[in-house]
């Protein structure tokens, strides 16, 4: 999508993503190695009982999903940050994941007129509706060919 079809208010959604076990224990062992997310036996004596993902292939999935179905041919070129994240429940083997984004703002700046910000927010939703994944992000657009 172009920076000048995101309107405020609007909800795009995507997905579903779906997750193995064997995707979440070898994503754990590269990046976030707890035992909750690779321990399979011992995960499943553990508060969550059983394995789950590590919120940041979470947010991974996430934004997999916001580039294949809003970023992709955009004028998109970075991202300054979040202005919050929370992981508020967890994902699990199998899980069936989707995207509500929602647009929260969008503007040009005030001192640099090419360049676009769009706020958003995204939430992820498993398949029986559980919020897994809450975050306010801020995307940038290049908008130095556009009018």
């Amino acid at each position: 999508m172009k920076f000048a079809e995101f309107f405020p208010g609007q909800i795009i959604t995507a997905g579903p993503a779906s997750l193995s076990e064997s995707e979440i224990v070898e994503f754990a062992k590269r990046y976030d190695p707890q035992w909750f997310h690779v321990e399979i036996e011992a995960s499943n004596q553990g508060r969550h009982q059983g394995l789950i993902a590590s919120g940041w292939q979470t947010c991974g999935i996430a934004m997999r999903l916001a580039v294949d179905h809003a970023l992709t041919g955009s004028e998109s070129f970075a991202s300054p940050g979040l202005a919050y994240l929370k992981w508020t429940h967890p994902v699990r083997p199998g899980d069936s994941l989707s995207l509500k984004a929602t647009v929260l703002e969008m503007r040009r700046s005030q001192t640099k007129a090419t360049l676009g910000i769009l706020r958003w927010r995204w939430q992820l939703f498993n398949q029986h509706t559980i919020e897994v994944l809450d975050l306010e992000a801020t995307s940038l657009f290049d908008l130095k060919d556009t009018p």
